[in-house]
């Protein structure tokens, strides 16, 4: 069985953890190392487990404790080439694993594959992460829901999925027309309901469990996410469990079982 940890998601930062057999993939480390630990340590997550971290883009609010995270723990970076470059002058002395866009790369038990997203970065990656059994998507910061950012969430277990912003809590915020246009526009963020609409097409029997993430202090709500999704995975026969991702606590561990394996068959150990 895979361990899904949230750590944290939002604005002010972004973090998730992937365990199996006592190994685990970081994926983003948008805290401080510290606090990474402290919200591991809140959930049952040791950060001393972790074999290799995984980013998404550069940004701040997904690499903050990268550097310190990398050498303290003497693990590899796996970045698309594009946010390597951007990253490289912060943390000289890490090693470095491309992530192949549209194929495979490996750390450990771990299989990733990822595709470019929309956003406004260097070289912005979703994610599609296999182990165990398991397919796990991670994908926010997407600007738009590309044909390849389909392909790469098709058949999975567990998504975490970006739903940013309610677009009229956005239209009526005191952010600048600017700023709005850029968080709606191809570089920006996916709405509650662009999210919604993204669900329901990779939606399919065996995913289990859906994260709403990367949601907007300003122009969004636990409950208006909520609100906006469930309808739509309703409507498409979801029997999963579907989470919202807070920004300043961590979700409680996700089990993630691979599609047709029962909670039953699990503690038999079948």
């Amino acid at each position: 069985m895979t361990t899904l940890y949230v750590l944290g998601s939002g604005s002010g930062g972004n973090c998730l953890a992937l365990e199996h057999e006592g190994a685990a993939l970081l994926i983003d480390a948008g805290f401080s190392a510290r606090e990474i630990a402290r919200r591991g340590a809140a959930v049952g997550f040791d950060v001393r487990r972790i074999i290799a971290i995984a980013l998404t883009h550069e940004h701040g609010d997904h690499t903050r404790g990268v550097a310190r995270l990398a050498r303290t723990l003497r693990v590899p970076v796996l970045t698309a080439p594009g946010t390597w470059e951007s990253l490289r002058p912060r943390m000289p002395t890490a090693r470095h694993l491309a992530l192949q866009l549209m194929g495979t790369a490996t750390a450990g038990a771990f299989t990733i594959e990822s595709c470019r997203t929309s956003h406004d970065a260097a070289e912005p990656v979703a994610l599609a992460v296999t182990c165990g059994g398991s397919r796990i998507g991670v994908a926010y910061d997407l600007g738009r829901p590309t044909a390849s950012v389909r392909w790469l969430l098709r058949e999975l277990d567990a998504l975490v999925i970006e739903a940013n912003h309610d677009e009229v809590m956005l239209r009526t915020s005191d952010y600048p027309p600017a700023v709005q246009e850029r968080i709606v526009g191809s570089g920006g963020h996916l709405s509650n309901r662009a999210a919604a609409e993204l669900i329901g097409e990779v939606m399919h029997p065996g995913l289990g469990t859906v994260v709403l993430a990367h949601l907007s202090a300003r122009c969004n709500t636990p409950e208006a996410a909520r609100a906006a999704v469930e309808p739509a995975l309703a409507a498409a026969g979801f029997t999963g469990q579907l989470h919202v991702a807070l920004q300043d606590h961590p979700l409680p561990s996700l089990a993630v079982r691979p599609a047709g394996i029962t909670p039953v068959q699990v503690a038999l150990g079948l």
